[in-house]
């Protein structure tokens, strides 16, 4: 188990001082929540994995206007906070391999914690499209259907498929992954102006 230095609710307040947009908060809890599903499956460790997912973002409301200095920010904000190297570098990982971020895209991910964190809270990004689509319901949203948009290039066109099939370095198939999302998703569906 490895020591968290702050406290679920702590880390909330800590994204929310830094990013105000309701679209953006509901992405965190969706990252969160499929981090620590992934967990329980994985047999990892779920309040460190959900904690990622959380704060995965945490520089995003201070950065989002220059892409390119997005996760700059974050190291420092999270340093403050209490968090050692370790958790830092896997939050940075995420903004690895992208044009837009130039000091991250030659980086590559190499730790499970690297790749599970980047796959999850990309197909939040799909899930949600999905669940708009069918008149904001994700309780009975199903793999297949799921699976369908996923392969259809020009539904949420922005989403990389590549790094959501990182969740096959977990030794997770497509299919696997995508339902472990889904019911992370649903346990937090109140949350989210989902149903």
């Amino acid at each position: 188990m490895s020591s968290l230095p702050i406290t679920r609710e702590q880390a909330l307040e800590l994204v929310k001082k830094n990013n105000s947009h309701e679209q953006d908060l509901i992405h965190y809890l969706e990252s969160e929540t499929v981090m620590r599903e992934l967990a329980v499956k994985l047999g990892e460790d779920v309040e460190y994995w959900g904690m990622l997912g959380l704060l995965h973002d945490v520089d995003w409301g201070l950065t989002k206007n220059e892409e390119g200095t997005h996760l700059k920010e974050a190291p420092e904000i999270l340093k403050g906070a209490g968090f050692d190297e370790e958790f830092i570098g896997i939050i940075v990982s995420h903004g690895y391999g992208f044009e837009e971020i130039p000091d991250l895209k030659s980086k590559e991910r190499s730790s499970k914690k690297e790749h599970a964190l980047a796959a999850s809270e990309t197909v939040t990004g799909l899930i949600h499209a999905y669940a708009l689509m069918r008149g904001s319901r994700i309780s009975d949203m199903e793999v297949r259907g799921l699976k369908k948009k996923f392969k259809d290039k020009r539904f949420a066109a922005a989403i990389r498929r590549d790094i959501v099939m990182e969740c096959e370095k977990l030794g997770l198939t497509l299919d696997e992954f995508l339902e472990i999302a889904i019911e992370g998703i649903k346990k937090v569906k109140d949350k989210i102006g989902l149903e």
